[in-house]
């Protein structure tokens, strides 16, 4: 990754390693962000803005540290300059300082992979992922119902977990994909290796569901 990299802050939006995200650009300081990155190596750099940050948008308001680079998968410029396009998340960096330079924001990061996982790492990470897909099925039911790209079928319909998805790119796809709150996004981001970003995630759906499940006694019992 390069070392300095634009910025595009967002107030409800983190992006995951080897995860895809469609994005509309329309305004003008982004336009001139993706035709540079088009220009150069197709890197943008995902971060999430800090409470607060409505009435500062114009400017350059505080986002969290740590963000995710992604590449331009594709891009689509419409007739009255908009683009459609599609990232894919490469890895996480650390902002360092931002430049001002341009009418975009551009920062010098500090990149930093996921270690590599130990036999016992990825022995606990296959244990997390069994865990995931007993709960994965009535959250991703009751959020996106049962054309969400991370769900399949087998057999009778049953929704499921592809098989063929890798531990990693799945616990990042469920991450990104699944309807917690920014902040929680962005702390399973900022977990320090795959293994403790699958736990994390197991323990919020373990919230959410408890969470459903009371506000679905509260209703029956009224």
């Amino acid at each position: 990754m390069a070392e300095v990299i634009p910025l595009f802050p967002l107030p409800n939006v983190v992006l995951f390693p080897n995860v895809f995200l469609p994005l509309h650009i329309f305004e003008p300081r982004y336009l001139d962000m993706v035709g540079d990155s088009l220009a150069a190596d197709r890197l943008i750099g995902m971060v999430l803005l800090r409470p607060g940050w409505e009435h500062l948008y114009e400017g350059r308001p505080p986002v969290y540290p740590v963000g995710c680079s992604g590449v331009i998968t594709h891009a689509d410029r419409l007739s009255d300059g908009r683009y459609n396009i599609v990232l894919r998340g490469v890895e996480r960096f650390r902002i360092l300082g931002e430049d001002h330079q341009r009418s975009y924001r551009l920062a010098s990061v500090e990149a930093f992979r996921e270690p590599a996982l130990a036999l016992d790492d990825r022995a606990a990470l296959q244990r997390q992922r069994t865990k995931l897909e007993g709960l994965i099925a009535p959250v991703v039911e009751h959020d996106y119902g049962r054309g969400h790209p991370i769900r399949g079928a087998r057999g009778g319909g049953d929704p499921m977990i592809p098989s063929e998805m890798a531990d990693e790119d799945l616990v990042n796809a469920l991450a990104q994909y699944l309807d917690f709150e920014p902040i929680e996004k962005q702390a399973l981001l900022e977990r320090r290796c795959v293994r403790s970003r699958a736990e994390s995630l197991v323990e919020l759906l373990e919230m959410k569901l408890i969470a459903a499940r009371g506000a679905c006694g509260s209703l029956r019992s009224h």
